[in-house]
């Protein structure tokens, strides 16, 4: 069918099949459900042809979203490589199933929307498998600490402390579910409560954060969000109908740091009959707005924290160590955040570089490994904070041209080539 009104191409949302048999199955938790659209030139005749490569394409853009839910920004941009030559080819493999939504031609164009669900599992997995995430390491660890006032409660209810009670805060589990939508982990399970004294840990108040930073630490976790919720009865009413006001205040610490990095307010006024219904309506209000506000504040912090400059030693090793050496320097002018490479030693078969990057050494590395190289390969044989160590390696049968001055060649020399 051929439309003329542009208008039209928003109507996308009549089923019109419903697609393929046989796909890989996925956990509930682990699918995402994304709408896209694709678009194909009709060349000739070949209609058919056309929409099968538009579904593909909004196919590709469904995968490419799940690819950008699961890792930061700087680290989506920096691996746009990998997007386009590794993971959007084989994009029918993270399909769990998908259906035409409708399609139309448009100025030579078909035009399709298309509904599909995505295993963010197997994304996920693809990706850990590629060394792109680490988990811990793209998203921070959190723990949640948040004490809740309730109308009947003249204290703050919370479960750390001397003297606390086992107690879940409605607050911290609407932020968790929305810090769980970036796959953010946490440090401990929802139904745990782990005792602060085992850990000889003493909390003065239930907002003392010297505390709370130091059972982060001992939980493993990267930041600590400490704050309270509270709900009371407002002065105005309308006949039956009361109004309630719900306020919450919340830090985020660096436990590395013991710093203040994040802070967010959110308040919210329901109305109800019912007394506890209005107070909980209120707090679910808040809670969605500041769990929204720190899930974007965390990704920007997190994010820029891993992408500050950092120092570190790479010592490289291997047999055809001058011809090989070269090749890496070339092709790790390609890694868009190293800053600067300054050679420490230089010797015939070794070398020790000092790295300066926007990133762990773990990035670094990962950045690396993604790499390919003629005739030979890389073994990255240990990552730390100051060092990242690599071997070069055969590649099994292939042919390289021996272009390497001879051991013991003079140091100046080497790195004259080298630094050309």
């Amino acid at each position: 069918m051929k439309l003329k009104s542009p208008a039209l191409l928003l109507v996308f949302f009549i089923a019109v099949t419903l697609v393929p048999a046989v796909l890989p199955q996925a956990h509930c938790a682990d699918v995402l459900t994304h709408v896209t659209t694709g678009s194909q030139e009709i060349k000739g005749q070949n209609l058919p042809g056309a929409k099968q490569k538009a579904v593909k394409l909004a196919l590709e853009q469904a995968v490419q979203q799940a690819f950008a839910k699961l890792v930061s920004r700087e680290v989506f941009a920096s691996n746009l490589e990998f997007l386009y030559s590794r993971l959007l080819p084989s994009a029918q493999d993270y399909v769990v199933t998908y259906r035409v939504l409708d399609g139309i031609e448009y100025n030579g164009q078909y035009l399709v929307g298309v509904e599909s669900k995505i295993n963010l599992g197997l994304v996920e997995k693809r990706l850990k498998d590629a060394r792109i995430i680490k988990t811990g390491q793209e998203k921070p660890v959190v723990l949640i600490l948040i004490a809740e006032e309730t109308l009947d409660t003249p204290q703050p209810l919370h479960w750390w402390g001397t003297g606390a009670a086992p107690f879940t805060s409605s607050v911290a589990t609407a932020i968790r579910t929305r810090l769980e939508q970036d796959r953010i982990p946490f440090a401990r399970a929802a139904a745990t409560y782990p005792d602060p004294a085992s850990h000889n840990i003493v909390f003065a108040s239930p907002y003392d954060a010297k505390a709370a930073m130091d059972l982060g630490q001992a939980l493993k976790a990267d930041l600590v969000i400490l704050g309270k919720a509270a709900a009371a009865e407002s002065a105005n009413r309308m006949g039956d109908e009361r109004a309630f006001d719900a306020h919450i205040d919340l830090t985020v610490y660096d436990v590395k740091t013991q710093a203040l990095v994040i802070r967010t307010t959110a308040k919210a006024t329901a109305k109800s009959e019912v007394e506890y219904q209005g107070a909980a309506q209120a707090l679910d209000q808040a809670a969605a707005s500041a769990g929204e506000d720190l899930a974007k504040q965390i990704d920007t912090f997190w994010s820029r924290t891993l992408r500050q400059e950092k120092q570190f030693d790479l010592t490289i090793e291997g047999e055809n160590f001058l011809t090989r050496f070269i090749a890496l320097k070339r092709r790790m002018r390609d890694i868009r955040d190293i800053e600067n490479i300054q050679p420490r030693e230089i010797g015939s078969n070794s070398a020790v570089m000092e790295v300066t990057f926007k990133g762990s050494s773990r990035q670094f590395a990962d950045a690396l490994l993604l790499k390919t190289f003629d005739g030979f390969g890389i073994e990255i044989a240990e990552v730390t904070d100051e060092q990242v160590s690599i071997r070069f390696t055969e590649a099994g049968g292939q042919a390289e041209e021996e272009t390497a001055t001879q051991p013991g060649a003079p140091t100046a020399v080497t790195q004259e080539k080298i630094e050309n």
